[in-house]
This record gives structure tokens, sequence and C-alpha cells, in this order.
């Protein structure tokens, strides 16, 4: 008796198993050891597409990609199989793309709407990837992709398409608060490898010359979209940018330039000798290093929030804010150039100006307190509460109201202002652990102290609730060094770092004032 052999006599389930061991014996790129198997006939393929059976693509998606943080935020009617087969096909797509570097130089002709569209759509999977790393998205990028080389051609290169050096080499200032050029920041800053600078001169100059310009150029590039000159600003919901992931539309605000350029910047001139353009008059604090390195997912959900939040009303405090994550201490940099230097600069002068400039940069040290006011009930603003929160007061008093008087005791923080009634806020670290995230948080003060060379100071400020945007008022205990404004974002949680710019008080705050920038660690 003859037995007649056949592929197509191979049950589903033998064939499932065959797809997925195939696709898997790489774990990095795309599967393309699929390829073969599918082309092999049409019964196979029939068996195996990923219209007829995504299945199996949404168990090799779940090999080669971090899925946790995706059903976490969006749900599982959101991530179904179909959907996470749709985002496999699309990553392997931008894998693809990034490791040709078909987008990293610039082109002789300008860009089309459609490749500005594919640019974009690129950067952002790349960047909601980081968001949603556990480990495997960033061994995609890295180590398949080359990504930090395609960041370093893009955004460094003296041909790089995003155009930033060619424009300075022009005396120019480049492109302010664009897209591209924002995301491939936030980027460079979470794939940064500082020591990968500290052998090569040139890299180091190029990094150098662009991060120092957009890290100090707070009249051209923005710390935080929207102005933190409202500590309730409107949102339009037909802002920021629409993209497929996971197969659906999802509207998302760019995040603002500045802190990821900051962070890179102060962390490269900080660790490398070769900064010669740098003052230092203090021991510098612990190196400071991306969150992403060691770090799960859960370190960006703030991030992911600001970007939901940027575009809609914000929900819940807690999502662009993580209660506690600012009490203790703080060590690092703050950064300044010379009065008549940014004074040109503000007066219009060339990117040169500032590229000559030298920076001086002055460690210091932070004690915070967290102060919180919560909802009595779990209606939120329309519900009932113990106590109303503060009005909004003038951003250059750091959100406080004018003539509020602020007392810490035993028993929490107490703020006074006039013509109103005492609103008590309670310490973080007097709160007992067991009820911490019970009730849903209204409002939050920060109080502290530090020292650095310039002397002793006093900290106080407030939390803004839409995205978490954090505004201090830095006033020393001598007197005579006046008064100033510290702003900035906690980028990322447990292993974050506090990114940001202090300006004057003096200015009227829609006026552009002297600034600075500056960076701070948890204390190690």
């Amino acid at each position: 008796m003859t037995t007649i052999h056949s592929l197509d006599s191979i049950p589903q389930e033998v064939l499932e198993h065959i797809a997925y061991y195939t696709a898997t014996v790489n774990f990095l790129g795309p599967p393309s050891a699929l390829v073969p198997l599918l082309s092999t006939n049409r019964r196979i393929y029939a068996a195996l597409a990923l219209d007829r059976n995504p299945h199996i693509w949404a168990r090799i998606f779940s090999y080669k990609f971090d899925l946790a943080a995706a059903v976490r935020r969006y749900g599982p009617e959101r991530t179904t199989p179909l959907a996470i087969a749709q985002e496999l096909k699309k990553r392997c797509m931008v894998l693809r793309r990034l490791r040709a570097k078909t987008d990293t130089l610039a082109p002789i002709w300008e860009l089309s709407s459609g490749h500005s569209r594919q640019l974009s759509e690129l950067l952002w999977t790349a960047y909601l990837m980081m968001l949603e790393n556990d480990g495997r998205n960033e061994r995609q990028l890295r180590e398949y992709a080359r990504m930090d080389g395609w960041l370093r051609t893009y955004l460094l290169g003296e041909n790089g398409a995003s155009l930033v050096r060619s424009t300075v080499k022009r005396d120019e200032w480049p492109v302010g608060n664009d897209e591209r050029i924002s995301l491939a920041l936030w980027l460079f800053w979470m794939l940064l490898r500082p020591e990968e600078y500290m052998m090569d001169e040139a890299a180091f100059h190029s990094a150098n010359s662009v991060l120092k310009l957009i890290a100090l150029g707070a009249h051209h590039y923005s710390l935080c979209t929207p102005s933190w000159v409202n500590f309730h600003p409107s949102l339009n919901p037909k802002d920021g940018s629409v993209l497929t992931h996971y197969g659906m539309p999802l509207r998302l605000a760019p995040p603002a330039p500045a802190s990821p350029a900051i962070l890179a910047y102060l962390t490269l001139v900080n660790q490398l000798s070769v900064a010669w353009d740098t003052i230092s008059y203090m021991k510098p604090p612990d190196p400071t290093l991306p969150a992403v390195l060691g770090a799960t997912s859960t370190e960006w959900e703030a991030e992911w929030s600001r970007a939901l939040a940027g575009v809609a009303a914000p929900g819940s405090q807690e999502c662009v804010f993580v209660p506690g994550s600012l009490d203790g201490f703080w060590e690092g940099l703050f950064t300044y150039t010379e009065f008549t230097a940014y004074a040109a600069l503000l007066s219009g002068a060339s990117p040169a100006v500032l590229e000559r400039s030298l920076v001086a940069q002055h460690p210091q040290l932070w004690k915070l307190r967290e102060h919180h006011l919560y909802y009595e009930d779990e209606d939120g603003p329309a519900g009932t509460r113990g106590s109303d929160p503060l009005v909004p007061g003038s951003p250059l008093l750091a959100y406080l109201p004018v003539g509020a008087e602020v007392h810490e005791g035993p028993n929490g923080l107490e703020v006074r202002t006039p013509g109103r009634a005492p609103v008590v806020y309670e310490t973080w670290s007097r709160i007992p652990e067991k009820q911490r995230g019970e009730r849903r948080l209204c409002d939050v003060i920060i109080t502290g102290e530090g020292h650095s060379a310039w002397g002793q100071f006093s900290l106080l400020g407030r939390v803004r609730p839409c995205d978490g945007f954090l505004c201090l008022s830095k006033n020393y205990v001598d007197g005579d060094r006046g008064r100033w404004l510290y702003r900035s974002y906690l980028v990322g949680n447990e292993h974050g770092n506090l990114s940001g710019r202090w300006r004057d008080t003096l200015s009227p705050a829609e006026v552009l004032g002297y600034e600075g920038c500056f960076m701070m660690s948890r204390r190690r």
C-alpha cells in the first residue's frame, strides 16, 4: 500500500506550531523566515494568512515585542488578536525602514506631504514602543533597527534629514518645536549611552552643538505644551497627531523638545572631560542616566498620560503625576550663561552667540516634601469636597495665590489666603502606606529647601493638574540672590529625572526673560 505524503495533509495545529517555531528561531527583526512557508502553496497560505489566522501572528508579536503595557493602557477590547497582528505588520515595516536608514539623510528635493507623514509615523511608532518597553521593544530598536545610529545621522549629521546641523552651519536657528525633531530628541535621550561619546570627539562635537542650542535656547524651544503661564490651560481636542496604533486611530499631543535635550546635554557635558566650554565650581553630582535603563513600562505611565491629556480633557491627576514621586532628596545641576550674551539672544542674535558662550554649571541639592489635597468622595470635581482647592495663582509665584501664607506643621500643610478659609494639605510622608492610592488626588503643593554654591534657599510651588508640570519658587535665605522660578517635568518615575528651566521673576510671565536649564536626579 502506497502512502501519499503531502503538506496539505498536515493538521492546522501542527502547521501553527511549525509557523511559530519558524518565526521565533531568531528573536531580532521581522519573522522573515515565514515567507518561504507561506509561499509553499495556497492551502498553507490560507491557513496562516494574517487576516484569516491573526492568533498565530499575535503569538509571534508577544514573542518579539512587549505587550503588557498596551493591554494595561488600552484594555483587552482594543488589544484583540487582529489588532495585535496588524501592529506586528506595521512594526516590521518600521524596523526595516529604520535599519535601511531610508529617512536619515536630507533629500535634494523638498519632502512631499506623503513622505513627511510616513516619517512622522515612523518616529511616533518608535516613541510609543519605548513608552511600552519592558525590554523587548528596546532590543528590537537598538539591536535590529540600530536606531541609535539612525538618530545620530538624522539629528547630528551635517546632511541629516532633520536639517538641524545644516541650519546651524548657516548660522540660523533650527525649526522650533517641530514634531519630528521633538520625537527624535526623546528617542535620543531614551537610547543614549554616554560612554559611546567618550572616545568619539567628533560625535561629541556634533551632539554638543545641537543639544546646547535646544537646551539653552528657551526663546525658540518650548519646555511644555500648553504654555506654562496657565495653571488650567484650555485644550483643543483637534490638536495633536492622529496615527494608527493597534489597528485603530489614536490622537496624541507631541512632547515638547526641551526636556530630553536638557537631560542629554547636561549628562554629556557633566560626564565628558572634553566639555571645554563648561565652568564647574563644585564637585559634580553622580552621573545621570536615562530612566529607560533597567526600567519597565510603568516608568512611562505619566508620559503616556501626558500625551493623551494634551488633546483631551485630563482625567485623574494621578495619571500625569505619580503621588510620592517628588518626595525626598534630589541632586543635580543648574546652568547659566553671561547675561549680556543672553540679552543679545533675546534681541535676535544668531545661534553662533550661544555656541560661543561659556556655560557655568553649579551642583545643587534639594529636599522636597509633597503635600496633597484629596477629594472627599470619588465624584471628582463635581463631588463634595472637604475644602476647596486654592484658586490658581500667578505663574511667577509658582501658581500660588497672591498673599498666600504657608505653614508646615505636624498635621500637614496649612495654606491661608486673604478672604478665604484655610486649606489643609496632607503631607505625603505622614500618610499611612495602606491608605495611599485609595483617594482621588485634587491638588499638590511642594515645599522644600536646598543649597548650592550660591547659598541656602527655600522651595515652594505647585504641580499643574492637567500634565504634572512642576513650578517652584526658589528663594535664597540671605536675600541678596533674588527669587527664581524653576519649571520642570519629571521624566520617568522611579528612575526618573527632573528636567527643566529656571527664569527670573522680574520679567512678566508672558515676556521672554533671563533663563537657564537644570536637571535633578534622586540622590543615591
